[in-house]
C-alpha cells in the first residue's frame, strides 16, 4: 500500500527469512537504507541497547491496525519526518500523536 503512494517498500519474507531475528533485519535495513516499519517495540528496545544511529524505526502503534486504517495517517508522518528519518531517527505513531526521538538514543 506504501507504494502506490510513491514510497519504496518491501516486506521482510520478500528479502529474508520468516524467521529471522530482529537483530538481523536492523542490520539488513541498515546495510540496504531501509527503515523498519513495525508495530513491534522490540526495534526501538534494540536501538536504545545499542545506541545505533541507523537504521531509522517506525512503530506504529494503534489498536486497528489494518493497513487500510493506518495508511493515511503513515504516509503523512513518513512525509513530515522525511528529513529525520533519512538522518536517524524513532518515531511513533499513535492515531492521538507521533513522537520522535533522534538517533542515537542515549539514556
Amino acid at each position: 500500500m506504501l507504494s502506490v503512494q510513491g514510497i519504496e517498500a518491501v516486506y521482510w519474507t520478500d528479502v529474508g527469512e520468516g524467521d529471522a531475528s530482529d537483530t538481523e533485519i536492523m542490520a539488513w535495513a541498515e546495510r540496504n537504507g531501509y527503515t523498519v516499519l513495525t508495530g513491534d517495540l522490540d526495534f526501538g528496545a534494540i536501538l536504545t541497547a545499542t545506541q545505533q544511529s541507523k537504521p531509522s524505526v517506525v512503530q506504529i502503534r494503534a489498536e486497528d491496525t489494518r493497513p487500510e486504517g493506518l495508511i493515511d495517517l503513515t504516509v503523512g508522518v513518513l512525509a513530515r519526518l522525511k528529513t529525520d528519518i533519512e538522518a536517524g531517527a524513532l518515531i511513533t505513531i499513535d492515531p492521538r500523536k507521533t513522537r520522535i526521538h533522534l538517533l542515537p538514543i542515549i539514556r
